[in-house]
């Protein structure tokens, strides 16, 4: 029941950030993509029946955390307790931008929220990136399983690799989906212009962060030597990775789609094979840190909590397949450029 819980916490993560990143990718570039006030509406068109929808895979991941390891919830919070604030800082800026920006027809109001939004995207791809990072190197925790580090401690070189990796990647991951949703028009073609630049940062920051991971933790191939097996994970994100090169040359946006989901799918569920039995590795040597076994709450509690989380996950699933159904219809820029 404990791995169960490992592997369902994680899908959680892999499905948030495949489904939000197309809502910070967009708004990493959402300032120096579109040229006009129609331009970006169209962009918030894109995401702006769905954003709040994506972002029910991060609370719930949360409550999942809570209600399965209470002691990771625990550390987790109070150890990055300011990182954390930024970010739910980040997140209602966001929110608040997407939902006021068309409220006020003026350029100054506008202007401002638009600020806002790319602004809190690309501090929330970089910290989630950082923070992914961070928790496969290690954090420092005492004997007494408590937090012992900084806030300068989460901006370590190979979490800034990682944090850059995030924000270059998911800007890619929503300009192709953003050419997706988009009809074709100058805009569209901009989106697809710029995932060709975007890869030019993609390639080296994957190569290098994939090959210090391997030096973080001496035992991070431990897993795939005991089952070659895993190693098909590891194989979805190089394929992913082919892929996305490939599809950035070929202009093909559902192919760019494919390619950044693989490729964050493989990364993202690598680390978790290297990690496991680990939740929250540490660098010292004083505590062996929290596992999967540690950090859990009794076998009935996880039993119990496991067949709740899956009936909400399974109604989130159809919400979101029924919500991209209802709003399938590609967005016009030129529909767009009248005030309402």
């Amino acid at each position: 029941m404990n791995s169960a819980w490992f592997v369902t916490l994680g899908a959680m993560l892999v499905i948030y950030a495949l489904l939000d990143g197309f809502d910070l990718g967009i708004g990493t570039v959402h300032l120096f993509l579109a040229r006009s006030d129609g331009e970006r509406r169209a962009l918030l068109a894109v995401i702006g029946p769905f954003w709040f929808g994506y972002e029910v895979w991060l609370i719930a991941s949360g409550g999942a955390m809570l209600a399965a390891f209470p002691n990771l919830y625990a550390d987790s919070f109070s150890g990055f307790y300011l990182v954390l604030t930024v970010v739910l800082w980040m997140l209602i800026g966001r929110g608040t931008a997407i939902e006021f920006r068309n409220r006020v027809v003026d350029p100054l109001w506008r202007a401002f929220w638009d600020f806002v939004f790319s602004i809190a995207s690309i501090v929330l791809a970089l910290f989630f990136g950082a923070a992914f990072a961070n928790v496969f190197r290690g954090v420092p925790i005492d004997s007494n399983g408590e937090f012992s580090g900084t806030f300068a401690y989460a901006f370590n070189p190979y979490a800034l690799n990682v944090g850059f990796l995030s924000v270059f990647l998911l800007a890619m991951h929503g300009m192709a989906y953003a050419a997706i949703r988009l009809h074709p028009s100058a805009l569209r073609e901009r989106a697809l212009k710029l995932c060709k630049w975007l890869l030019a940062g993609v390639v080296p920051l994957t190569i290098s962060a994939a090959v210090a991971g391997l030096f973080q933790r001496p035992d991070v191939l431990l897993n795939f030597t005991r089952m070659p097996i895993l190693m098909v994970v590891p194989t979805i994100g190089l394929l992913g990775f082919i892929l996305l090169i490939s599809a950035v040359n070929r202009r093909d946006a559902s192919g760019i789609v494919i390619g950044t989901s693989l490729t964050i799918a493989g990364l993202m569920g690598s680390a978790g094979v290297s990690l496991y039995p680990h939740l929250l590795p540490v660098i010292n040597a004083s505590t062996g840190g929290l596992t999967i076994y540690n950090a859990a709450v009794s076998q009935r509690s996880l039993t119990t909590a496991l067949s709740a989380d899956l009936f909400a996950i399974t109604l989130v699933i159809v919400f979101t397949i029924l919500e991209h159904r209802v709003f399938r219809d590609k967005i016009i820029v030129t529909e767009l450029e009248a005030d309402h």
